[in-house]
C-alpha cells in the first residue's frame, strides 16, 4: 500500500483516514476488550494487588510525586481496598489486538514460558528448596545448578512445561525431572572470571550494562543531597587515597584533566532510600561510588569503592572506603564491597538501562503513533516495524516482573521500593535528547564532539566496545532514515505543515511523557533534520540500545556471583558486634555467600534471564527484511539495500575487532568477544543479534 502525507491523500481515502484515527483513539471510557483496537493512556496504577494482600499496595507511578511515562489504558475496575489502584487479573492485561504476539512467538516461549515459570516451575522450586532464605554455602553448591540441577516435584502440566523450557527442564527418568541450567559462555571460558578485578572493570565497557560508567570531571567527589539530612557532602574517597592507588602515575588533578578517572555513581540516587530498604527483611542498601583509572592500554583498573549509610535510627552517617589490597582481611572486605556495587549496577541495568529507557519510555511513542499517524503516513510506516510486540512484552512485564511481589521485588536489593526508585531515575535523569547514542556518550563524558574523528566523536576510552560498534549502527540507522525522510519531505516547510506529524510529536511530550513535558531535552520539530534526529533516536532505543542490554543477560548474569541482583547483608565492618567480626575473620567466604542471593532468588532470576536473552524463531533483525510497502518504491528500496549493506559490513567489522589483540576489552585469555551489536543471529540464546524492535 502506498504511503501518503496528509495533504497527498486521494479524496476517496481522506474520510477513511480520519475515521480510522477516531476509532484507534477511542473515547477513554469503559473496560477494553481483547478484540479492541483502542490506544489510550493511563498511569502505572496496576502494579500492586491490595485486594489480595494489603502489603502489596504500591504507589501510583505517574504524577507529581512519582513522575513516570504513561502506559496503555485497560479500563479495568479499581480495587475495593484502594480506589486509585486498578484491579489485577490472572490473565495478561489488555493490549490492542494489533500488538499481540504471533502464534510462533506465543508457542515458543514468551507468555507460556513466563506463565509456566511462575505457576509451575517456581512453586516446584519452592517445594524442592524448602527455605526461601537458604543461601549457598560454597561455589560447589552453585556449580550444582549447572551440573546436577534441582529435582523438581512437577505435578501439573509437566509435559507442557518441559516443551516450552527445553533448555532448563531435563528429563532424568520417566518420572523425575530436574531444573539444570546451561553454563553461560563466560563460565566456559574462565570459571573464575567473576572473581577478577580486571573483569569487573572490563564489563563496565563491554558487559550487559555499558550505560553506567561515566567520566569524573571534578574533584573532590561531592553529593548534591542536603548535608543536614544525609551528612557531609564530600566523598570519603580522598585525593591521597587515589594517588596511593595509582602509585605515581600522576596526581589526581592531572588524572581528572587528562580524563583518566571514571566512576559508577549510585550514591545520591540510592541514599534517600537506604532507611526504607533496610526496614525490609532480607536485604540492605548503601549509597555507592566506584572509581576506576584508565590504564595506558585502554583497560580500566578499579581503585576504590565507597559505601555510605546516611544518619538513621539515631546513628550518625557511616562511610567506608575499600580498595584492592594485599592483606587477607582487606581483600575479603573488597570482595564484599564489590558484591554490593554489582547489586547496585544490576538494578541500574535491569530497571533503568533496560526497562525504563527502552520498554517503558517507548510505549508512549507507540500509543501516539497509532492515535495520531494514519497507517498511510510514511513516518508510521517507518516506525511500525520497530514497535512490533513491545506493548505485549510490556504488559508481560507489568503482570509478572515489576509487579508487587514479582520477580524484581523479590530478587533485587531495593525490594518493594524498586519501582519508586525507577520513578526517581526517570524524574532526575531521563531526557529525550540524551537517548540517542552520541548524545548519551557526550552526557556521560564518554565522548566529545570532534569533526575529525570517526563518527564525529572522540571517545574518552578508545577501546569501548559498546560505543565503537554502536556508533557504526547509529550512523547506518541515521543514513537510512535520512534517505527515507528526504524522499517524502522534499521541502523543509512540509514538516511544520504536517498536522498528523505535529500532533504525534506534541502528544508524546504533553501526554505520553506528561510529567516531563516542561523539562529540558525536547527538540523542536520544524525541519527534516529535526525529524531525522528524533526518529533515529527512537529507532536506536528500540534496536541497538535494547539489544546491548538484553541479549547478554544470561552470558554475564546467568552465573550470579558475577552480577548478584541483591546484597542481603550489610558489610561486616559496619558497626559489628564482637561475635560478628570474629565470624567474618574465621569464615569470610561464608559471609560472602550470606550476602549473595538465596538459592530461590538465584534460580528464579537465572530462569528469567534465560528466556529474556533468547531470540524467537520468528525474530526480525534490523535491516534484514524489507517491508512490502518499501519494496514497491524503487528509491526507498535502494536506500534500504544500502542500509542492509552497511549492516553486513558491521558484521565483518565486529568479527575483525574481536580478533584484534590490541583491543584488550574484547580480546584476551578467557574474555567473551563483544557481539551484542552484531546485527544478525540464529534463534536461541546466542549473545548476538539486534532485533528491529523490543520484542522480548
Amino acid at each position: 500500500m502506498q504511503s501518503y502525507l496528509p495533504w497527498e491523500t486521494p479524496n476517496g481515502l481522506k474520510k477513511l483516514r480520519e475515521e480510522e484515527l477516531k476509532v484507534l483513539r477511542g473515547n477513554g471510557q469503559g473496560e477494553r476488550k481483547l478484540f479492541d483496537r483502542v490506544y489510550d493512556y493511563d498511569v502505572y496504577n496496576d502494579l500492586g494487588g491490595p485486594d489480595n494482600d494489603l502489603n502489596k499496595k504500591r504507589p501510583i507511578l505517574g504524577g507529581k510525586q512519582f513522575p513516570y511515562p504513561r502506559r496503555c489504558r485497560t479500563g479495568r475496575p479499581m480495587c475495593d481496598t484502594d480506589p486509585v489502584s486498578e484491579k489485577r487479573t490472572s490473565v495478561l492485561p489488555y493490549v490492542p489486538r494489533d500488538e499481540v504476539f504471533s502464534d510462533v512467538k506465543l508457542l515458543t516461549f514468551s507468555t507460556n514460558y513466563l506463565y509456566c515459570l511462575l505457576h509451575g516451575m517456581i512453586p516446584s522450586l519452592e517445594g524442592a528448596i524448602g527455605d526461601a532464605n537458604r543461601g549457598f554455602s560454597s561455589l560447589t553448591d552453585i556449580d550444582q545448578l549447572f551440573n546436577e540441577g534441582i529435582n523438581l516435584p512437577l505435578q501439573e502440566n509437566k509435559g507442557f512445561l518441559k516443551s516450552v523450557m527445553p533448555r532448563l527442564i531435563k528429563t532424568i527418568t520417566e518420572t523425575d525431572d530436574v531444573l539444570r541450567f546451561e553454563p553461560p559462555p563466560t563460565v566456559h571460558k574462565d570459571k573464575l572470571f567473576w572473581y577478577r578485578d580486571e573483569e569487573f572493570a572490563r564489563q563496565t565497557l563491554a558487559g550487559c550494562n555499558p550505560f553506567g560508567i561515566r567520566l569524573v570531571t571534578e574533584w573532590p567527589l561531592k553529593s548534591k543531597l542536603d548535608p543536614q539530612i544525609y551528612g557531609p557532602s564530600e566523598s570519603a574517597i580522598t585525593k591521597e587515597l587515589i594517588e596511593k592507588q595509582i602509585k605515581g602515575y600522576m596526581t589526581v588533578d592531572e588524572a581528572v584533566k587528562q580524563k583518566k578517572l571514571f566512576i559508577l555513581d549510585y550514591h545520591d540516587w540510592f541514599l534517600p532510600y537506604v532507611k526504607k530498604v533496610r526496614d525490609v527483611e532480607g536485604t540492605t542498601l548503601y549509597g555507592s561510588r566506584t572509581v576506576f583509572f584508565l590504564n595506558p592500554d585502554d583497560t580500566l583498573r578499579p581503585l576504590a569503592i565507597e559505601l555510605t549509610r546516611p544518619p538513621m535510627d539515631r546513628k550518625p552517617v557511616w562511610k567506608s572506603v575499600y580498595t584492592p589490597s594485599w592483606n587477607s582481611t582487606d581483600v575479603w572486605l573488597w570482595r564484599l564491597a564489590k558484591a554490593h556495587v554489582l547489586a547496585h549496577d544490576s538494578y541500574h541495568h535491569q530497571l533503568v538501562s533496560h526497562w525504563l529507557r527502552t520498554h517503558c519510555c517507548t510505549e508512549p511513542y507507540i500509543l501516539a503513533a497509532n492515535r495520531q499517524l494514519s497507517e498511510m503516513h510514511p513516518v508510521y510506516r517507518l516506525l511500525h516495524p520497530h514497535f512490533r510486540y513491545t506493548m505485549e512484552t510490556n504488559a508481560l512485564g507489568r503482570q509478572f516482573l515489576i509487579n508487587g511481589g514479582g520477580i524484581i521485588e523479590s530478587s533485587f536489593t531495593p525490594s518493594k521500593y524498586s519501582m519508586e526508585l525507577n520513578s526517581l531515575a526517570y524524574g532526575q535523569q531521563w531526557r529525550f535528547d540524551h537517548q540517542g547514542l552520541p548524545a548519551d556518550l557526550i552526557s556521560r563524558g564518554m565522548a566529545v564532539e570532534d569533526p575529525a574523528a570517526p563518527h564525529g566523536l572522540r571517545l574518552s576510552i578508545k577501546d569501548y566496545p559498546f560505543a565503537n560498534d554502536g556508533l557504526i549502527l547509529w550512523d547506518a540507522l541515521k543514513q537510512w532514515i535520512s534517505e527515507y525522510i528526504s524522499h517524502y519531505y522534499s521541502k523543509a516547510s512540509f514538516i511544520e505543515s504536517d498536522e498528523e506529524l505535529q500532533a504525534w510529536w506534541n502528544e508524546i511530550r504533553t501526554v505520553g511523557h506528561f510529567d516531563m513535558k516542561d523539562e529540558p531535552g525536547w527538540p523542536d520539530l520544524r525541519t527534516p533534520q529535526d525529524l531525522i534526529e528524533i526518529l533515529t533516536t527512537m529507532v536506536w532505543v528500540c534496536s541497538g540500545h535494547h539489544a546491548s542490554v538484553n541479549f547478554g543477560q544470561y552470558a554475564y548474569a546467568g552465573y550470579f556471583p558475577n552480577r548478584p541482583t541483591i546484597a542481603r547483608t550489610k558489610m561486616p565492618n559496619e558497626e559489628p558486634s564482637e561475635e560478628e567480626w570474629k565470624f567474618f575473620l574465621e569464615n569470610p567466604e561464608a559471609v560472602l555467600f550470606e550476602c549473595f542471593p538465596s538459592q530461590m532468588q538465584a534460580a528464579r532470576v537465572m530462569a528469567v534471564w534465560d528466556v529474556l536473552s533468547s531470540h524467537s524463531p520468528d525474530e526480525e533483525y534490523i535491516g534484514a527484511t524489507i517491508e512490502p510497502s518499501w519494496a514497491e518504491n524503487p528509491d526507498i528500496k535502494a536506500a534500504f539495500d544500502r542500509f542492509h549493506g552497511r549492516l553486513m559490513e558491521l558484521e565483518r567489522v565486529v568479527d575483525q575487532r574481536n580478533g584484534d589483540r590490541n583491543l584488550k576489552n574484547r580480546f584476551g585469555a578467557g574474555i567473551l568477544p563483544y557481539e551484542f551489536l552484531k546485527p544478525f543471529s540464529e534463534p536461541g540464546v546466542t549473545g548476538k543479534g539486534v532485533p528491529t524492535s523490543i520484542s522480548i
